[in-house]
């Protein structure tokens, strides 16, 4: 008996129209993936600092991994300021451009699905985006990791520069941020 073909994972740059199904995976993915990691409270708290910055859809640099048409993961890079959060996160907000020069870019929204993790999906985006940021002049990549994703980022070569405890709906959510020579 021969074993099924895994399918292919196909990627392309987020629209308008992909907005509810990112927002979908996004809650999914913060409500079941940080479990293991941060209190039931925690993860709660945890939406008022993640989410998504539709700034990255409009810049055309965010992007979905598709498997047989379903959303599996989703991740973006930026030449803006912004390091983390949401549209609804103003405060951690700010659309200055950076120079490649003397800036790294910005990785941003990293998700993956719970139905699609470990088969290599955020491996792939953060490859794309680091690619995407490179050929437009960055050296460096620079994120804001949860505890669940810093495994991974510490694999794809990222270190860690800061420990950060964001405080939101008076409880503190714990970060790293982690940089990388692209």
């Amino acid at each position: 008996m021969t074993r099924p073909q895994p399918s292919e994972i196909t990627t392309r740059w987020a629209s308008a129209q992909d907005l509810p199904r990112i927002r979908d995976l996004m809650q999914s993915a913060i409500d079941t993936l940080q479990t293991s990691w941060l209190s039931p409270e925690q993860v709660a708290a945890s939406h008022h600092l993640m989410g998504l910055d539709t700034q990255l859809i409009a810049d055309g640099t965010y992007l979905l991994a598709e498997i047989d048409g379903q959303l599996a993961g989703c991740g973006g890079w930026s030449y803006r300021a912004t390091l983390y959060g949401g549209d609804h996160s103003a405060g951690l907000r700010d659309p200055a451009t950076l120079d490649p020069a003397r800036d790294p870019a910005r990785i941003r929204a990293m998700y993956t699905h719970p139905d699609f993790t470990r088969r290599g999906i955020a491996r792939l985006v953060l490859q794309r985006c680091e690619e995407a940021a490179a050929a437009r002049g960055f050296t460096q990549a620079e994120l804001m990791a949860t505890l669940s994703g810093e495994p991974l980022y510490r694999a794809c070569g990222y270190v860690t520069v800061e420990d950060v405890e964001a405080e939101t709906a008076g409880l503190t959510i714990p970060f790293r941020r982690m940089r990388k020579a692209l």
